[in-house]
């Protein structure tokens, strides 16, 4: 996993609520186990018509905002089921930072486990940072100070201190077993020594 470094985006603001993991992608998208090439089917049913061809309209498939880092969204984001396609797809579309009023838990918790910095703040400060969106201009996301710079203005965001070491150092379940690895590898030697019937064949 990569590590999170600061941001400074053009946020794409798309303001509805309860937007599940079906609508950040589809069902037909998740027979794949790669996290990677899902950027095309993000907000699928939002971003093409029944043709195949991008809506206009919509933020994604707009200039500067299919660009963006950061989204800003509607409360309650990633509700329904917990498919982990979700913040892949995400991120493979370029997003890197959402900013939300609220989350689904098991959707919160993916994002970190896969690079992507889900920041809650409330409902007048979204609404104050997407009038940035609306007006084409650069914000900033500072994870070390827990910061959202616009303009002359911040806002400081909560962030548990363990995920945000995570993301800092890049460090995905994976990494975190690794870490550990010299304490696994004692700790097989110790049962061996203290239990060998358990590897008896």
């Amino acid at each position: 996993m990569k590590k999170f470094e600061s941001i400074k985006s053009i946020p794409a603001y798309l303001p509805i609520v309860n937007i599940d993991t079906d609508m950040i992608i589809p069902k037909q998208f998740l027979k794949t186990i790669k996290r990677t090439g899902l950027g095309k089917g993000l907000f699928f049913e939002m971003r093409y018509d029944q043709s195949g061809k991008l809506v206009e309209e919509f933020i994604l498939n707009k200039n500067p905002y299919k660009q963006s880092k950061i989204l800003i969204t509607g409360k309650n984001f990633g509700c329904g089921s917990s498919r982990e396609h979700a913040p892949w797809a995400l991120l493979d579309f370029g997003i890197k930072c959402i900013i939300s009023s609220s989350y689904a838990d098991i959707f919160y918790n993916n994002c970190f486990k896969n690079g992507i910095l889900p920041i809650m703040i409330p409902e007048d400060e979204i609404k104050e940072i997407s009038d940035y969106s609306k007006r084409k201009e650069e914000i900033s996301v500072n994870l070390v100070d827990q910061k959202i710079i616009f303009g002359n203005k911040e806002i400081k965001f909560e962030i548990d201190e363990f995920k945000k070491k995570c993301l800092l150092e890049g460090l995905d379940d994976i990494a975190l077993s690794l870490e550990k690895s010299e304490k696994i590898v004692d700790f097989e030697k110790k049962i061996k020594t203290t239990k060998p019937w358990i590897f008896n064949d």
